[in-house]
């Protein structure tokens, strides 16, 4: 994990709704509309707590059709165990280090290779 993906899991559940949206799909699976209900809450700002848990990989969601032809948009939990102490800062943090898995990636020019500027001029 690096640095980037462990904020986006700590931004997840840093935030009180979310933890409630976690709570609420720990009995299991449930379809939007239903878990908005419960938590008596809009479904757009569901969905934007639901976004931001998914992609951190704590939460999945569906698709389905119902029996009448409905589209039933589902979410559950992911597994996941979440545990912050240094070990898992500094792996993270040597993750960051050890550069992106990309081999398309483009490295920053280094000193000996000089920075251009706008015109094309090395500085």
């Amino acid at each position: 994990m690096t640095s980037e993906e462990l904020l986006a899991v700590l931004a997840a559940v840093g935030h009180a709704q979310r933890l409630r949206i976690v709570a609420e799909l720990s009995g299991g699976r449930m379809y939007v509309s239903e878990l908005a209900r419960r938590l008596k809450m809009s479904r757009p700002l569901l969905y934007m707590h639901l976004e931001r848990l998914e992609k951190a990989g704590l939460v999945v969601g569906s698709l389905e059709l119902s029996e009448d032809g409905k589209a039933l948009k589902y979410f559950e939990l992911a597994p996941f165990d979440l545990r912050l102490n240094v070990d898992t800062i500094l792996a993270a943090v040597q993750a960051d280090e050890a550069g992106p898995p990309d081999a398309d990636a483009t490295p920053e020019p280094t000193d000996e290779q000089g920075i251009q500027d706008v015109k094309g001029k090395r500085t």
